[in-house]
């Protein structure tokens, strides 16, 4: 949607203060508040996986006098053209959608690693033959559309395990996974570790999940090169703050609930139920290998997934990979 949701602005005070005196640790110098307006965007509708943002906002980390605030667009908005026209200055995409879009011409730099892990998976019925990628030749597979990292993580995965696109049948299903699945519309679907697999759980549905075996740069915070040249401090500010969030969701999931109510509609009851399952699932992909939050990139990471887009046909060969991220604030 459009509107932006929750909204709930703080006066400069001390969550401020303890603000910029993270931005000073992570961008390694002091400077002052940064002026300029700016919009982070979070796509689709209000939803618990944005929790660090949401804590960020309502803490006062991203505060009126810094001018920078969240907002979520809708499915029927491209998901970098808000970005692109200048109406927001950052977007929260995936690693692989940010290399499509720079090798389509889209000036995007990835400047944070928002999950560490690739949450994408393949789900099918628990009595399913299937076991892994490589049995899906043959078989019908649901994805939401021929379009970001579901789709991306299939082709990949087909790849990785010797296959490609014409050895299965690919169903587009939109966002309705749970009877594609048991109607037998699909034989398999992919879907999210940290949302459709739960979702299932919840139904009472018995599934299996299989690793795609993706070489795959996962959700990132993004601004345009042009933003990030011009204006370091809003960035450092953003990525402070996205970090402080994500810290603040794994220490305390009770507060990082009651935070998210001020910005998701109708939460309470069965959405609240299902948010408290779906959030420590989401903290965990914060995570590195050590248990720890950091925003930093892997490059031998960003290299791999290149050269596996490249193979399965979704970038041209040759697309610069240095240029599509930073990690001058981390």
């Amino acid at each position: 949607m459009n509107s932006q949701q929750g909204k709930k602005r703080r006066k400069l005070g001390v969550a401020l203060v303890a603000g910029l005196a993270l931005v000073a640790t992570l961008a390694g110098c002091s400077k002052p508040a940064p002026q300029e307006e700016a919009v982070v965007g979070l796509t689709f509708i209000p939803n618990i996986q944005f929790a660090a943002f949401y804590n960020a906002e309502s803490a006062g980390w991203y505060t009126e006098n810094s001018g920078i605030s969240i907002r979520h667009h809708g499915s029927s908005e491209g998901l970098f053209t808000a970005l692109t026209s200048d109406q927001e200055q950052f977007v929260v995409a995936g690693g692989d959608e940010i290399l499509q879009a720079r090798s389509q011409g889209i000036d995007v730099v990835a400047v944070a690693t928002y999950y560490r892990q690739y949450p994408a998976v393949v789900i099918v019925p628990q009595d399913s033959s299937i076991t892994s990628i490589a049995d899906l030749a043959g078989h019908k597979v649901g994805v939401p559309g021929k379009f970001g990292e579901s789709w991306f993580a299939l082709l990949t995965g087909l790849r990785h395990a010797g296959l490609t696109q014409d050895d299965v049948t690919v169903v587009e299903i939109g966002y309705t996974p749970q009877p594609a699945l048991t109607t037998g519309q699909v034989d398999a679907l992919v879907g999210f570790s940290n949302s459709d697999l739960l979702n299932f759980a919840a139904a009472g549905i018995p599934v299996r999940s299989i690793n795609p075996e993706a070489p795959l740069v996962s959700i990132c915070l993004a601004t345009t090169g042009a933003y990030l040249k011009a204006h370091p401090d809003e960035v450092s500010l953003v990525v402070a703050g996205m970090v402080r969030g994500m810290e603040e969701a794994i220490a305390d999931p009770a507060k990082t609930l009651d935070t998210a109510a001020e910005f998701i509609p109708s939460f309470h009851d069965e959405v609240r139920d299902q948010a408290a399952i779906v959030l420590p699932a989401t903290s965990a992909l914060f995570m590195n290998a050590e248990g720890k939050v950091s925003p930093t990139f892997d490059p031998t990471q960003w290299s791999a997934m290149a050269k596996a887009m490249e193979d399965a046909g979704l970038i041209p060969a040759g697309v610069e990979v240095e240029s599509a991220y930073t990690n001058d604030f981390s």
